[in-house]
């Protein structure tokens, strides 16, 4: 599997994937007053961010042709 996601990316999709998983667990804890429809939602774009971020590859990327990894300069 090779790589398409870049460092800027990473840490992007990292910090998102937490915030919304954070999100997700203080609406399902009851101490975020927002719809518990969004729980599930926000915890399943958590865990799609955190997995691509971690291993810096995005189906999606792939599909489009997308590649923002190649301005890496490691």
């Amino acid at each position: 599997m090779e790589r398409n996601v870049g460092s800027t990316d990473k840490t992007a999709r990292i910090l998102i994937g937490a915030i919304a998983g954070l999100v997700s667990l203080g609406i399902l804890a009851s101490t975020v007053p927002l719809p518990a429809i969004l729980a599930p939602v926000l915890g399943l774009a958590a865990v799609l961010l955190l997995v691509t971020g971690f291993t810096r590859f995005c189906g999606l990327y792939g599909l489009l042709g997308v590649d923002t990894c190649s301005v890496d300069t490691r």
